[in-house]
C-alpha cells in the first residue's frame, strides 16, 4: 500500500469492496454480527489501507509504519475483509468468526495481526490514537495516525475531551474519521441526541474539517491527498455513509443493526448484493442488543 497516490484504480477499489462486503454478509451468521454498521465503512477502511496508510504485511511491526484505530470496533467485519483481500489475513480464518478457537469476534482483538488495540466501548480510542500521533511527534516521525468513530459515538464526552487536547497539541498528523451513517444503535442519531450542525461542532473545536461522500473513493482520495488540511490542527473527516450499504433489503433501516441470518439468508443477501434481486428477510432475523 502506497504512502500517498497521485490517481486511484476506482474501478478495483470498487470491485474490491465488493469482495469485502461479501465477507461481512458471509460473518453474519452462526451468531451474527453489527453487519449495517460494518457495510457502511468499508469503502472507508478499504480506501485508507489500500490507498493511503503506510500499513502491509511486511511492516505490521515496524514503528514508522502508519497507524489505524477502529474505535467504533462493531465495524471490524469490514476490517478483517480488507485484510483478507489485500493480504494480511488468510480467507479461510474468517470461517473461524465467533470460535473459541480463534480471537476472530465482534470486536478487534490486538492477538490478530494489523489490529492495532481493543475496542468495543466506545469512546476510548480517540485518547489512545492522541497519544501515539503525540509520541510521533514528540520523536520528530512522520508517521500518520487515523482513528475511526462512529456517529452516535460522539455522544460521549471523552470525544470531544479528545478534540480538545489533540488541538492543544497541534497534533496535526491525526485524522479522527467520523463513519456518519446516521444511526446509533437502533435509532438514528438525530431522535435521540442530535449531532448537527457537526461540521461546526468540530471547526468550533479547532479542528480543519472535511465532509465528504464516504462511498465516494475520489471524494476519499481527494480529502485524504490534502493531508494535512491546515498545519497545527487536528484533521476530522466526515464521511457521510449509508448502514447497510449494498444491501437495499437492509439499507438505513433501524431494526437491522445487529443480525444473525440463517445460511438461505445469507445465500440470498449474496445474490442481492449483485443486484439478483431483493432478499426478503424475516422478523426472526433481528436480534437486538
Amino acid at each position: 500500500m502506497s504512502t500517498q497516490t497521485t490517481a486511484i484504480d476506482k474501478q478495483h477499489l470498487q470491485a474490491t469492496a465488493l469482495k469485502v462486503r461479501e465477507h461481512i454478509i458471509r460473518m453474519a451468521t452462526d451468531g451474527g454480527c453489527f453487519v449495517g454498521a460494518s457495510l457502511s465503512a468499508a469503502d472507508l477502511i478499504l480506501y485508507l489501507y489500500s490507498e493511503w496508510l503506510n500499513v502491509n504485511i511486511d511492516n505490521l511491526d515496524d514503528p514508522n509504519r502508519d497507524y489505524l484505530f477502529l474505535s467504533k470496533g462493531h465495524d471490524v467485519p469490514a476490517l478483517y475483509g480488507t485484510f483478507v483481500e489485500l493480504g494480511l489475513m488468510d480467507s479461510e480464518r474468517l470461517k473461524n468468526h465467533l470460535s473459541i478457537d480463534d480471537h476472530i469476534y465482534w470486536h478487534p482483538n490486538t492477538k490478530i495481526p494489523g489490529i492495532e488495540f481493543h475496542s468495543g466501548s466506545l469512546g476510548h480510542l480517540p485518547s489512545v490514537a492522541i497519544g501515539v500521533a503525540l509520541d510521533i511527534k514528540i520523536r520528530g516521525g512522520k508517521n500518520r495516525v487515523v482513528c475511526i468513530l462512529g456517529d452516535g459515538e460522539l455522544n460521549e464526552g471523552t470525544c470531544w475531551e479528545a478534540m480538545l487536547v489533540a488541538n492543544a497539541y497541534k497534533l496535526d498528523n491525526l485524522i479522527f474519521v467520523v463513519d456518519r451513517n446516521q444511526f446509533q444503535a437502533n435509532m438514528p442519531t438525530e431522535d435521540l441526541i442530535p449531532l448537527e450542525p457537526l461540521h461546526d461542532k468540530f471547526a468550533a473545536f479547532g479542528a480543519a474539517v472535511k465532509r465528504i461522500d464516504g462511498h465516494d473513493f475520489d471524494a476519499l482520495h481527494e480529502a485524504f491527498s490534502a493531508y494535512p488540511f491546515q498545519p497545527g490542527k487536528v484533521n476530522v473527516v466526515i464521511a457521510d455513509t449509508v448502514r447497510g450499504r449494498g444491501l437495499p433489503s437492509i439499507e438505513r433501516r433501524a431494526d437491522r443493526w445487529f443480525c444473525n441470518f440463517t445460511a438461505t439468508e445469507i445465500d440470498s443477501l449474496l445474490k442481492e448484493l449483485h443486484g439478483e434481486h431483493q432478499t426478503q428477510l424475516t422478523s426472526e432475523t433481528l436480534v437486538v442488543r
